[in-house]
């Protein structure tokens, strides 16, 4: 990696600081316009509770909430580089520490799922490109663009029917063994999987019709392998630059899928937190998530000069 074009990676460093400032505005907002006063919700112990005034009024002013806005932005701002995101009102549990409890389980699911629809779908893409025109190309682009229309939450009660009550073969909830993880991560990868089918058939047929394809078949060099070990290494910046963007769309998703399959991660915990109005776990998502985001865009970046040797330096 010490052949990564620096400038290259201290624009993208800068552009996702400035990203999560960004991020972090939207959350702080998210707090302010929501409805009720965070220190009332903080205190009150049941939904018909009304807690002490005096000790509302000591909260506010203890977090800092009787300051104007821009001073509650930087004081927030300045808890949240401390690692402190406040604490949830329904849990009365740090939220930092929810999230921690939480997001293994996500990164797990998010993972599994983008590396199901990177080789599902590449692997399909290149099947296409090698039969192009054919039935079994058809056949494949025909079943891809089903999928990859279906919505997240329809994809999984399907694998649920099929798999889990008409099979017996999966269970349809739970988190600890594979067998818990096969449904939820098809459900989140197999869309992601068909657009990328799509993606890679078209790149892989448009430079299987270059020149230098066709002089290396003119020297007796199978099609496939052609496609293979000549063709595909060139498709593959657009590519990763594709499966970096399933994996934003994958953890988009999440919320959907681990509520279908009572997945315990940070999607259902928003899904939770948003019901129970808890705003400091939905603000902490938000700059949880952006962060993530901007995390796996760096490092698709970093990966680019693996792929393509122009991009390092002195490579140009």
């Amino acid at each position: 990696m010490a052949e990564v074009n620096a400038r290259l990676l201290v624009r993208r460093l800068l552009a996702g600081v400035l990203a999560l400032l960004g991020a972090t505005l939207i959350a702080f907002a998210l707090g302010v316009i929501a409805p009720g006063d965070p220190a009332v919700q903080a205190l009150r112990q049941g939904p018909f509770d009304e807690p002490d005034p005096l000790a509302v009024l000591e909260l506010r002013h203890r977090w800092g909430l009787d300051r104007p806005l821009p001073l509650q932005y930087l004081h927030w701002l300045g808890r949240l580089s401390r690692g402190d995101l406040g604490v949830s009102y329904s849990t009365r549990e740090r939220v930092i520490t929810e999230l921690g409890r939480r997001l293994p389980a996500t990164l797990l699911l998010a993972v599994t799922a983008t590396a199901l629809a990177a080789v599902l779908g590449v692997a399909g893409g290149l099947v296409c490109a090698r039969w192009a025109g054919g039935p079994l190309d058809a056949l494949l682009r025909t079943l891809s663009g089903i999928v990859a229309s279906l919505p997240v939450f329809l994809t999984g009660m399907l694998l649920i029917v099929v798999f889990a009550e008409q099979l017996r073969a999966l269970p349809t909830s739970g988190y600890g063994s594979l067998a818990q993880l096969v449904l939820p991560a098809l459900a989140l990868g197999l869309g992601e999987a068909a657009r990328l089918l799509r993606l890679t058939r078209t790149q892989l047929v448009d430079e299987l019709a270059r020149d230098y394809v066709r002089t290396a078949r003119a020297k007796g060099l199978a099609r496939g392998r052609v496609a293979l070990r000549h063709a595909l290494p060139n498709v593959l910046l657009n590519v990763t630059t594709a499966v970096g963007l399933h994996f934003g769309a994958i953890l988009g998703g999440a919320a959907v899928v681990e509520t279908v399959f009572a997945w315990p991660g940070i999607g259902r915990l928003s899904v939770e937190s948003v019901f129970r109005r808890d705003y400091p776990v939905v603000q902490g998502l938000v700059v949880l998530s952006a962060a993530l985001y901007i995390a796996v865009n760096l490092i698709v970046d970093l990966l680019y000069s693996v792929v393509d040797p122009r991009l390092r330096v002195g490579g140009a």
